[in-house]
């Protein structure tokens, strides 16, 4: 009998030697005649132990963290396929304190099957959704959404329900499901893993979107970045044909549905919505303007569903459990739970999937472990480079979107970006700026000439120029740009900017302090 032996095929795992550990299994395994199945698995989020590898003793998987090539001779010789004693042993996946206190509703395969293989997925309620969504009817789906409350989790944190209905209600003959994957925001990886990691639960999330509004056809808007996943989303979905789970009368459904995969071309600003559908049609990736409503006006003109890679992967468990069990978790109008991301200046990172209601200070402390550096923290960007800084102050702040609101930040895609006492949050603040120079679309005149000039502002502040007047000039242009800019990317460009003027003002201003103007 084979023993199993999982090892991760995930960027994240790969980028620090899992195809190497891989490879070095299996070369060890055929050399001393010991009978494995290798299975490359996605990634259970546990970013800090990659590359994982677990083994399957009896019930249980055991798993090794941190696993070398190196490693791999020491490791059979001290009884890997009996879960033997070694200095990189962790234990038992399933009592992994990391992985078993999160609330995994989204991730709960990740890690734990094989990607691309349809039976693997279908042994794990894999298309369970859908088949109970063509017995509800399309209101029926629409109507759990709406009960959920899920909002999207691209960021802007809209109500999926209502998006849904729209296009639903909207009359075409044509509709569509564009899935917005284009993660570009520092800090962000859940996408990626739920893409590498549980393919088709995206997939059937689509589908069964597709089904609720009567779109046809699905596209996943990918950056071009994620060369990996672009592989596994492909491998998956032509799998997910060849089985009869995609294409024509979907296992005799009498419903039509299939989905391409669009590389985009590394613009950030295509991570909005609008910009993302002119790409999608083969147009430079510029903003549009609104109204029209996706929802009304999308992709070529017709009623389209945009939703991100979390949001319709939340989906079917949605169908499967109900929309109530998932209001259940998280505080207010935030239900539910988000994949938030551990990165920066942090000793574990990676992702931890929660109801929303925790704190930053929970996330960074109790999953994260503190400090990569030991240093104390002086402040946390959360929802990618267009975030607040938040100061160690404000680090009790429960996750839920309307708190940060109150404090001038925003949760965004859950990316958390850990800076300790020595990161000098001028630089940041000028950094923030730049970005938005170098992405802006353009269109508008706020964020394209705006962030131009914040970077020279801000150099000026630095280099101690005129202080009081270059402060009040960057004061002015933060409020125009967050009020002038057509979309978020000028918009919030000055969350970060305005963050650092208000909570660390001596980076900006050692020989005088700002924060009484």
């Amino acid at each position: 009998m084979r023993t199993r032996i999982y090892v991760p095929r995930e960027t994240a795992a790969i980028s620090v030697g899992a195809d190497d550990v891989a490879i070095a299994i299996a070369r060890y395994a055929k050399e001393h005649d010991h009978s494995i199945e290798l299975v490359r698995n996605g990634s259970w989020g546990a970013t800090w132990l990659e590359p994982l590898v677990e083994v399957v003793v009896g019930e249980q998987r055991i798993a090794y963290g941190n696993v070398a090539a190196g490693d791999v001779a020491g490791l059979f010789e001290s009884g890997l396929l009996d879960g033997g004693q070694h200095d990189k042993r962790v234990g038992p996946v399933n009592e992994i304190p990391y992985l078993i206190n999160q609330d995994r509703w989204t991730f709960w395969r990740c890690g734990l099957i094989n990607p691309l293989s349809v039976d693997d997925f279908l042994a794990h309620q894999g298309f369970k959704a859908i088949s109970r969504a063509f017995d509800a009817g399309p209101q029926a789906v629409i109507d759990m959404i709406k009960a959920s409350g899920l909002r999207g989790r691209g960021g802007a944190g809209f109500p999926a329900g209502i998006k849904w209905q729209t296009v639903a209600d909207t009359p075409g003959q044509q509709k569509y499901v564009a899935c917005n994957a284009d993660e570009g925001d520092s800090g962000t990886f859940s996408d990626r893993i739920m893409m590498e990691s549980d393919p088709l639960g995206l997939v059937e999330g689509m589908m069964i979107a597709g089904f609720a509004v009567g779109a046809s056809k699905g596209y996943i808007y990918l950056r071009s970045e994620y060369p990996l996943t672009y592989s596994v989303l492909n491998r998956a979905i032509v799998a997910a044909r060849e089985s009869g789970w995609l294409g024509e009368n979907i296992q005799g459904s009498g419903f039509d549905f299939d989905i391409d995969v669009h590389l985009g071309a590394g613009s950030y600003v295509c991570g909005e919505e609008t910009a993302m559908l002119e790409s999608l049609e083969g147009k430079a990736g510029v903003i549009r303007y609104k109204p029209p409503l996706p929802a009304i006006e999308g992709l070529f003109g017709k009623p389209t569903v945009v939703n991100n890679v979390v949001t319709l992967s939340s989906v079917p468990n949605i169908v499967n459990l109900g929309g109530e069990k998932y209001a259940a978790y998280g505080v207010n109008r935030s239900t539910g739970t988000l994949a938030f991301q551990l990165a920066g200046n942090i000793k574990r990172g990676g992702l931890v999937e929660k109801a929303f209601g925790l704190t930053l200070r929970e996330l960074i402390e109790d999953w994260g472990g503190g400090t990569a550096s030991g240093r104390p923290v002086k402040a946390v960007q959360v929802g990618g480079p267009l975030g607040a800084y938040i100061p160690a102050a404000q680090l009790d702040t429960p996750m839920d979107y309307e708190a940060f609101i109150t404090i001038g930040a925003m949760i965004g895609h859950g990316g958390i970006v850990v800076f300790d006492d020595t990161a000098d949050m001028a630089q940041q603040a000028r950094f923030a700026m730049e970005f938005c120079a170098l992405e802006s679309c353009g269109k508008c005149t706020p964020c394209r000439i705006g962030a131009v000039r914040g970077v020279e502002v801000i150099d000026r502040l630095i280099a101690d120029e005129n202080r009081e007047e270059n402060y009040e000039l960057l004061v002015e242009l933060c409020d125009t740009m967050e009020n002038a800019s057509l979309c978020a990317m000028g918009g919030m460009t000055p969350y970060p900017v305005q963050s650092v003027l208000k909570y660390f003002p001596e980076d900006f201003a050692p020989q005088k302090e700002l924060a009484s103007e």
